[in-house]
């Protein structure tokens, strides 16, 4: 097997849910983070209060997290948020924010686990089953990140503690995409690639805009 071959695992229509190598509640440490920073442009209001079958994303959302019982849920954001439950630690992006990978590195380096599952507020198609196969996947010092075709799904993967360095580094250069970083994790056996195949694509789907409920 090459060392490519080695590094993916595919998840298709009849692998999305408990046909990980071992079972979920597994010696893994899992944190989870609720990625909710965003400026919503498209969407013209707060994307997370936005009612997707009659109920806000941030609700679905989180709710979804609940399900998988990690060890702490994290919202990260650029500032506080009315919607926020109590029970939820607030991690707030260091200014000036870069998005997303601002968001990744905070919650990389405030979590109290081995491995940071990371769910955008925009995934509503994402099932709980589904990231139980993810999360099976992993490996104590590596994570997975979900690809379709050739494009990484950083805002539902999995990492582990050792890529704070990564993040870190990355917030003082000048490229602020997920995708290098990514396939950096990944030249560094810090994370698998998940292609994803068939059906499991649309647990993917997001909503950017008004357009995307049609």
């Amino acid at each position: 097997m090459g060392r490519d071959a080695a590094r993916r695992r595919p998840v298709g229509p009849s692998r999305t849910g408990g046909a990980a190598r071992r079972p979920y509640h597994s010696p893994l440490n899992i944190s989870a983070v609720l990625l909710a920073g965003g400026e919503s442009r498209r969407m013209g209001k707060d994307k997370a209060t936005v009612l997707f079958r009659g109920k806000p994303l941030w609700k679905i959302q989180i709710e979804l997290l609940r399900k998988l019982n990690p060890k702490e849920i994290l919202v990260s954001a650029r500032s506080d948020l009315s919607w926020r439950p109590a029970d939820l630690e607030l991690i707030l992006d260091t200014p000036p924010s870069r998005g997303p990978l601002s968001g990744l590195a905070a919650a990389l380096t405030s979590m109290e686990t081995d491995h940071l599952l990371a769910v955008a507020i925009d995934l509503p198609f994402m099932t709980a089953e589904h990231l139980r196969h993810l999360c099976g996947l992993t490996t104590n010092g590596s994570g997975g990140v979900p690809l379709i075709e050739v494009n990484a799904e950083p805002l539902a993967a999995i990492y582990p503690k050792e890529a704070r360095a990564v993040f870190r580094d990355a917030l003082q250069s000048d490229n602020f995409s997920l995708q290098p970083i990514v396939r950096k994790l990944v030249t560094l056996n810090m994370l698998l690639e998940i292609p994803i195949s068939g059906s499991a694509r649309e647990f993917y789907r997001n909503i950017n805009s008004p357009q995307d409920f049609n």
